[in-house]
C-alpha cells in the first residue's frame, strides 16, 4: 500500500461549531435536508473538476440519511458506480487485523507484552528480539514499509503473507522499538504471519470465520479480487488523461486490500466503535487505540478518520463518536479525494463552510506552470499545495511532478 494514506491508528479533531446558546451542532439538531444539498454542492465541486467518483453515505446512528453513487467503476465500459458496487478498501484491512488479534488476546493465546521472536524466527535485526505484539499493532516496533523493487518483482501470486515476510526480515530497523513512531505496513504482515501460526488458519480464513461471518459483512471479498462482479476499477488522473491501476492490485492481506461496498463498511466500523459483538468492553479497555479515542465519545463535533488509499483508491470512514454520525466516502480515483469530501462534510455538520475542491496537488502545479509560469508557481506555491499530505515534505512534489512529466513524454516542461 502506498504510504499517502491516512494513519489508521490517528486521530484528529475539528472544533464543533458553537452557536449563540452555546449548544454544539450535534446529531440532536442535525437538519439532514441542509446537509444533504450542502454535502451535493461540495460534490459537485470535485465532478466538475472530473477528480472523484465513488460513492457517499452518510448515516445518522446506522441509518444512512444521503447515500449515492458517483460517475463510472468502469471507464472502458463506461458501467456507474453504484451503491452496491465494490471498491477496495486499502489499510482498512488493519482494523480487521487488530480485531483478530485483541480476540486472540482475549482467548488466552497471545499477549501485548508477547515478543515477535516467540511466535516468528529469522528476525536478525539488532533489537528484533524486544519488538512485542503492541508495538506492531500501534506502529512503533521500528518496521516501516516493505514496499520496494523486490516487493513489485515478486509474481502476483507471491505478493502475500509468504512471499513478504522473507522481505521484511531483511529490513533495517528504522529506530529502537517503541521510542518512535512509523506508519508500518511490515508490522502488519507479521501480525497476519502470527495469526495464521498462533490458529494453523489462513489470515482470510480467520477474517472470514471470525468478522465476515458473524457481522454478515457479504459484500466483504478477502481474496481472488480480479474475478469479483460489480468491482471499481482505480483510476489515476495523469497529464494525458487517465490511467487504470491494475498493475498495482494485488491479494489482499494484513495491511490492506479486501474489496466491499460502502454499506457493509458502516456496518463493520459501528461495530468495531460501539459494539461487543466482536470485541468485548474488558479487551477495548485494555488496549491502547481503544484507550486513546475513548474520550472522544465525549466530544461533540469531533471525528475520527479509519481510512485507506494508493494509486486510484481512496476510502475514508469518519465517525463522530460523541453524535454516532457515520460519514463513508469511497473514491475510485487518487487520494486524497475522499479524505477531502468527509472532511468537508464533517465542516458541513458542524456549521462551517468546507474548503473549495482542488485537484491533486501536482496537478495543480502543474496547470498553474503551464497557464501562468513557473514565477506564479513560486509566488503562490503554498496555496497551491495546500491540499498535500501533511506530514510529507513539499519537495516531493516538484520531484514528482519532473518524473511523472519524463514518464508522460514532457521533457522539455
Amino acid at each position: 500500500m502506498a504510504r499517502h494514506i491516512f494513519i489508521l491508528m490517528a486521530v484528529f479533531q475539528l472544533t464543533a461549531c458553537i452557536g449563540q446558546n452555546g449548544q454544539n451542532n450535534s446529531s440532536n439538531s442535525l437538519n439532514k435536508v441542509d446537509v444533504s444539498q450542502k454535502t451535493d454542492n461540495l460534490i459537485n465541486e470535485y465532478i466538475d473538476m472530473d477528480i472523484f467518483s465513488g460513492v457517499v453515505l452518510i448515516a445518522e446512528k446506522g441509518k444512512p440519511f444521503y447515500e449515492k453513487a458517483f460517475g463510472l467503476s468502469n471507464r472502458t465500459t463506461h458501467t456507474p458506480n453504484t451503491l452496491e458496487t465494490k471498491f477496495v478498501i486499502g489499510s482498512m484491512n488493519k482494523s480487521f487485523t487488530h480485531i483478530v488479534i485483541l480476540q486472540l488476546i482475549e482467548e488466552g493465546k497471545l499477549k501485548f507484552s508477547d515478543k515477535l521472536i516467540k511466535y516468528l524466527g529469522g528476525f536478525n535485526q539488532k533489537d528484533a528480539d524486544q519488538i512485542t505484539v503492541a508495538q506492531l499493532l500501534n506502529h512503533t516496533s521500528g518496521f516501516g514499509d516493505y514496499s520496494s523493487p523486490k516487493f513489485f518483482n515478486l509474481p502476483y501470486d507471491m505478493k502475500n503473507i509468504q512471499g513478504i515476510l522473507p522481505l521484511i526480515k531483511e529490513m533495517d530497523l528504522q529506530f529502537k522499538p517503541g521510542t518512535e513512531n512509523l506508519y508500518s505496513n511490515a508490522g502488519y504482515v507479521i501480525l497476519g504471519a502470527i495469526i495464521e501460526k498462533i490458529t494453523g488458519k489462513s489470515y482470510v480464513q480467520n477474517v472470514e470465520e471470525r468478522i465476515k461471518k458473524p457481522l454478515n459483512l457479504n459484500s466483504l471479498v478477502t481474496e481472488n479480487i480480479k474475478s469479483i462482479p460489480n468491482r471499481a476499477i482505480g483510476y489515476m488522473k495523469t497529464f494525458n488523461g487517465y490511467e487504470d491501476n491494475e498493475d498495482f492490485i494485488s491479494e489482499p492481506k494484513p495491511d490492506g486490500g479486501f474489496f466491499a461496498n460502502a454499506y457493509d463498511i458502516l456496518k463493520f466500523y459501528r461495530e468495531y466503535l460501539y459494539g461487543n459483538k466482536l470485541l468485548s468492553k474488558e479487551i477495548k479497555e485494555k488496549d491502547d487505540f481503544f484507550k486513546h479515542i475513548a474520550p472522544i465519545y465525549q466530544e461533540h463535533g469531533a471525528g475520527i478518520p479509519l481510512a485507506g488509499g494508493f494509486n486510484g483508491a481512496n476510502t475514508v470512514h469518519l465517525e463522530l463518536l460523541a453524535d454516532d454520525i457515520s460519514i463513508v466516502v469511497f473514491a475510485n480515483m487518487d487520494e486524497p479525494v475522499a479524505e477531502n469530501i468527509a472532511i468537508g462534510i464533517l465542516h458541513i455538520i458542524n456549521g462551517k463552510t468546507p474548503k473549495k475542491a482542488m485537484l491533486p496537488t501536482k496537478l495543480n502545479v502543474y496547470k498553474a506552470y503551464s497557464e501562468n509560469g513557473i514565477g506564479y508557481v513560486s509566488q503562490n506555491f503554498e496555496a497551491l499545495t495546500d491540499n498535500w499530505f501533511e506530514n510529507d515534505p513539499k519537495d516531493l512534489i516538484l520531484n514528482n511532478l519532473g518524473y511523472d512529466l519524463m514518464f508522460d513524454g514532457k521533457l522539455d516542461e
